[in-house]
């Protein structure tokens, strides 16, 4: 049988008994009167003259178009690369390059994968150490993982990338990424 949650049990009821005893309910002539409410400020706001818009500059648009979003592989697309049925059009590995090297090789490759009509490439950034454990590289270790993201999202990559994002484990995991490839405007 349900119990009625309105209503209380014994303990409830003789525990509230007390407490209702020990109460003194308050009089209204025993209350403080609410505190005065204080006057808003008031400053001048000064008003601007009729006319000014007309005085104002017109925004000018931007030079150029802003450059498109990017835009990680979709769902269905980054499994038929896993699974090997799209093929990635091409690799680079990064290993053991100086940061200048690096950058120089990515932006020669991403350029003759847009030229060539490529899709996807595979990047190879390596995981780098831990990082941050002092030693010979100290912090230093693992720059490109951390740069290569960064250098894909500037303007001078994004006439190339339509997207990126970390390759699935098979391909390399946190030390690859897929590169989408923008394709080429005739």
């Amino acid at each position: 049988m349900a119990r009625d949650r309105r209503r209380l049990g014994a303990d409830d009821e003789a525990l509230w008994s007390a407490v209702k005893r020990t109460v003194e309910p308050l009089r209204p002539a025993d209350r403080e009167p609410p505190p005065p409410a204080m006057p808003a400020a008031t400053e001048a706001v000064p008003q601007a003259p009729r006319g000014v818009a007309a005085v104002l500059p017109k925004p000018v648009p931007p030079s150029r178009p802003a450059m498109p979003g990017l835009h990680p592989l979709g769902r269905r697309e980054r499994q038929r690369v896993v699974r090997g049925k799209t093929e990635i059009d091409g690799r680079i590995d990064l290993h053991g390059l100086t940061q200048d090297e690096a950058h120089a090789r990515l932006a020669g490759f991403l350029s003759r994968a847009q030229a060539e009509g490529r899709r996807v490439v595979l990047v190879i950034t390596g995981k780098g150490g831990g990082g941050g454990f002092g030693g010979l590289h100290g912090a230093e270790r693992g720059v490109l993982r951390r740069v290569v993201p960064i250098w894909l999202s500037l303007p001078e990559f994004r006439r190339l990338v339509l997207g990126f994002e970390d390759a699935h484990l098979a391909h390399g995991g946190s030390g690859a990424l897929y590169v989408r490839i923008r394709r080429r405007k005739s």
